[in-house]
């Protein structure tokens, strides 16, 4: 009777998961889309949010310089606060400018993510491969789209490829989790049995 009950919550928590990460797609894919209808503005916001948070990182470098316990930790921890500092400042007051960095790091971005999705696809278990492989080989090619129109298609190419990948990438979630899914209750009657 213990073991029937533990059968049956491992199967509502491999079901709860696979529903949340189905969610999770649905709601990335929708972003994806709110992204690709408004290209420009998303590119401003997501450089506005760079600038917030290397001026965030700026405080959290001078109240570490406070405790930093010895002079050159104290030196560096302030050097490091007025560099955030500056670059935050800097892409909070011109966040058009701010798009050229942010270009470059989503560049960074979607070639890491394309590497991680790739691998996943070849080291993870069957059903979900070809979505995954899908996802992490258009990350790369949205990052070399991306690095070949630079500078001048930043402008509206962040939003644009930001808004692509969250489409993709919420796709193969949604993909995913349906194979997980179907996984845990192909499972449940086989255990349910035993």
């Amino acid at each position: 009777m213990v073991a029937e009950t533990s059968a049956t919550g491992m199967e509502t928590m491999r079901e709860q998961w696979a529903r949340g990460g189905i969610v999770g797609g649905i709601l990335l894919a929708l972003l994806g889309l709110l992204a690709l209808l408004a290209p420009f503005v998303t590119g401003l916001a997501l450089s506005v949010l760079l600038g917030g948070v290397l001026v965030v990182g700026a405080l959290v470098h001078v109240a570490a310089a406070f405790s930093a316990g010895t002079v050159r930790g104290v030196v560096w921890q302030a050097v490091l606060g007025v560099v955030y500092g500056f670059a935050g400042i800097s892409v909070l007051t011109n966040p058009v400018l701010g798009l050229a960095t942010l270009t470059l790091l989503v560049i960074t971005f979607f070639v890491a993510e394309g590497i991680v999705e790739l691998v996943w696809a070849v080291s993870g278990g069957a059903g979900s491969r070809l979505w995954l492989g899908l996802s992490g080989a258009i990350s790369l090619a949205l990052a070399a789209l991306l690095w070949a129109g630079f500078p001048a298609s930043a402008l509206w190419a962040v939003g644009v490829l930001f808004g692509v990948d969250l489409l993709v990438t919420g796709f193969s979630m949604i993909m995913h989790g349906r194979k997980q899914r179907a996984v845990a209750r192909a499972e449940a009657p086989a255990e349910a049995g035993a």
